[in-house]
């Protein structure tokens, strides 16, 4: 075919994808009032799961797999809009990490409103003023995000979905780069990005901000001054400010995990994480003694930390990630184990681990 007769093929097949998209939006409308009138949840993510590795398979590697995702993700965001308005909360302001990790789960079709704070977002997902909230728990590079941690330990929400969100942090400002004076951007990202800040900017100040978004703000502000910031390349975006050096973090797979809270649980999908808390009684080897559950029934353990209960002193909440889902075995009968044996237990939420 000559290029007339290939783009006619195209337009003819692009109708044929609005057509095929007007068509699931129609059973889409009707899952939405199915669901509305059980109390069954919009936001399912292990029917996601399974849905995106069925697109994978069905792609047989044609696409590119990040671009299938893409365009399925703002397919599956408007059909959030379709069941009846979905409102996320997200730690703000706009451009942060947090709104990047809101929209890459939830897409464009989703309200995502910021809130200033992780007590504000339990609280409003607990008063239903939102349907979810996204926290950022874990860093690749710097660990668990212990502000988040002490919250889920007093709440009834508990972790629907996870998000891994790469953290690609840039070097933005309305100036020439030989102009920096002052550098502004979140504690943990000037921890991220430390080496880079030293070899290439040795005598420049660096001034932590609430937010990576506030940092882009005085970025803005203080440009005459010699002011630039690091952040997100949405933050740029969002505040008109010039991309002068791309993915400036010290570790190239620097990555977030970050958690979505509600008050829904997750059914099994196949491949999935569970995240728990607990203490442990006050004897010799009391922790070991934990652990040898998890050994005992051969299940793999990703991660643990503690923090402290805050409730008596020098007494320690652990927190642990494993593999599995608390409703299958062999997860289900060690965790009736760490029940019976643990003076404070409680699982967090069982969710998909993709």
């Amino acid at each position: 075919m000559n290029l007339d007769e290939l783009r006619q093929e195209i337009d003819y097949i692009d109708a044929q994808l609005v057509e095929l998209l007007k068509q699931r939006a129609g059973l889409v409308h009707q899952i939405g009032e199915n669901k509305r009138s059980s109390g069954a949840p919009t936001f399912v993510p292990e029917r996601e799961s399974a849905l995106f590795q069925k697109l994978l398979k069905l792609n047989d590697g044609v696409l590119p797999e990040k671009s299938l995702m893409s365009i399925w993700r703002q397919i599956v965001s408007c059909s959030f809009h379709l069941e009846g308005n979905m409102r996320v909360g997200y730690l703000g302001p706009e451009g942060t990490w947090s709104h990047q990790a809101a929209l890459s789960r939830f897409g464009d079709s989703v309200e995502l409103i910021p809130y200033s704070s992780f007590a504000h977002i339990f609280a409003a997902v607990e008063r239903n003023e939102v349907n979810y909230g996204v926290i950022p728990l874990e860093n690749s590079t710097h660990g668990n995000v212990v502000q988040a941690m002490d919250f889920f330990a007093h709440t009834h929400l508990r972790i629907c979905a996870q998000v891994h969100q790469s953290v690609q942090n840039c070097l933005m400002a309305n100036i020439q780069a030989s102009e920096i004076r002052t550098i502004y951007s979140h504690p943990q990202v000037l921890g991220q990005c430390s080496n880079w800040l030293q070899q290439n900017y040795p005598h420049a100040d660096q001034i932590p901000t609430a937010s990576s978004t506030a940092a882009a703000r005085m970025a803005v502000d203080n440009a005459a001054e010699g002011a630039a910031a690091l952040g997100s390349p949405l933050a740029a975006r969002l505040h008109g400010l010039n991309i002068l050096a791309e993915q400036v973090q010290d570790i190239a797979t620097n990555t977030t995990r970050f958690v979505v809270i509600g008050a829904q649980n997750t059914r099994p999908s196949g491949q999935d994480r569970t995240t728990i808390c607990f203490t442990v009684p006050h004897k010799p080897g009391g922790l070991v003694d934990v652990l040898e559950h998890f050994r005992t029934h051969g299940i793999n353990i990703f991660c643990l930390d503690s923090r402290p209960t805050r409730d008596t002193a020098w007494e320690y909440l652990f927190y642990i990630d494993v593999d599995g889902h608390e409703t299958e075995e062999p997860l289900c009968s060690c965790l009736a184990e760490l029940k019976a044996e643990c003076p404070v237990f409680k699982v967090l939420g069982s969710y998909p681990e993709k």
